[in-house]
């Protein structure tokens, strides 16, 4: 890998994140459509710009591994990554943006707690600490709100969920946006009809910049996307994994600064703990890592044999992946 590949991997990768943190400024904009609306506007566009790419590069190969079992989790990550834009769409268009940004800081522990439940993975003592504090957190926001972050859960839960069948699905970004849109086109499709038989739709009735911009939701999704998708063959996990902190930090300062969202000091404290439970989980991950790469000896690393793979190698759900 030369330092130029490195060099465009890292610009790239931060670039779909940046881009992904800037949502909360887009979404807003496209009112007075509804979530549902906007949400429908962007499955329909995002199918047609991720068509075009993947046109543009003639990569039309993978249709035809498209199996029954791999099309059926498919069409459940669809399911799911649909609620999970529509809760997010909701959330910065009535003023819960911070909420959201919560939501993908406690995404990484979602992903430990699913390691655990599915992959049978054994926590280190740190990691146990990490998610104990996470859960403190939501205790602490739940007192906060006077109720508890269902938003940040909604968010964190339904990512989580998807980056699991993703896994299982085992397709490449571009791919797989393609094909679960598909999976939604017709249903999005037909709610964009129904609004216009009833009068209400937005699209096309509220000016043209309107319009274009509930279209450019197509590539608000599909760029990120395939920056993203540079940056992951370029640069290692463990940087990307950092990199992912980018979105949700740029979230919650635009909810904070831009925005104007309350933020009194029992929701710092819950932020507080959630940030530390982040920077521990981030910490033994590297130091996980690190150990992974060291050579291995028969007195040193009996455990390291071929076929088992140390802690925090592959077969762990990465906290590193696409953002909504």
């Amino acid at each position: 890998m030369t330092g130029v590949t490195d060099r465009r991997g890292l610009v790239s990768g931060i670039a779909a994140y940046v881009l992904w943190g800037l949502f909360p400024l887009y979404w807003p904009l496209l009112k007075p459509a509804g979530a549902v609306e906007i949400l429908a506007h962007r499955v329909m566009w995002s199918l047609a710009a991720v068509l075009v790419v993947l046109a543009v590069l003639r990569r039309w190969r993978w249709i035809r591994a498209l199996s029954p079992r791999r099309l059926g989790l498919l069409v459940v990550a669809a399911t799911v990554i649909s609620f999970n834009w529509g809760t997010y769409i909701y959330a910065v268009n009535t003023g819960h943006t911070i909420e959201a940004a919560l939501g993908y800081f406690i995404n990484p522990l979602i992903s430990v707690l699913l390691g655990v439940l599915v992959f049978r993975e054994r926590l280190r003592p740190w990691q146990w600490s990490a998610v104990g504090l996470g859960a403190l957190a939501v205790v602490v926001l739940a007192v906060d709100y006077g109720r508890p972050p269902w938003i940040a859960l909604v968010l964190a839960c339904s990512f989580g969920t998807y980056g699991l069948v993703k896994k299982f699905a085992d397709m490449p970004s571009a791919e797989s946006l393609a094909a679960e849109t598909a999976v939604i086109f017709l249903p999005a499709l037909g709610y964009v009809l129904v609004l216009e038989a009833h009068g209400t739709a937005a699209f096309a009735h509220e000016g043209t910049v309107n319009a274009l911009l509930l279209v450019g939701g197509g590539l608000v999704t599909a760029v990120p996307l395939l920056l993203f998708n540079t940056a992951a063959v370029r640069i290692p996990m463990s940087t990307l994994g950092m990199l992912q902190y980018l979105a949700p930090v740029l979230q919650f300062l635009i909810g904070l600064l831009v925005q104007h969202e309350p933020m009194p000091a029992s929701r710092w404290i819950g932020f507080l703990l959630v940030w530390a439970a982040l920077a521990i989980l981030t910490f033994d991950g590297l130091r996980a890592a690190h150990r992974s790469r060291l050579p291995a000896t028969p007195e040193k690393a009996p455990g390291n044999a071929p076929g088992n793979a140390p802690e925090g190698t592959p077969g762990r759900l990465s906290p590193a992946g696409e953002t909504p």
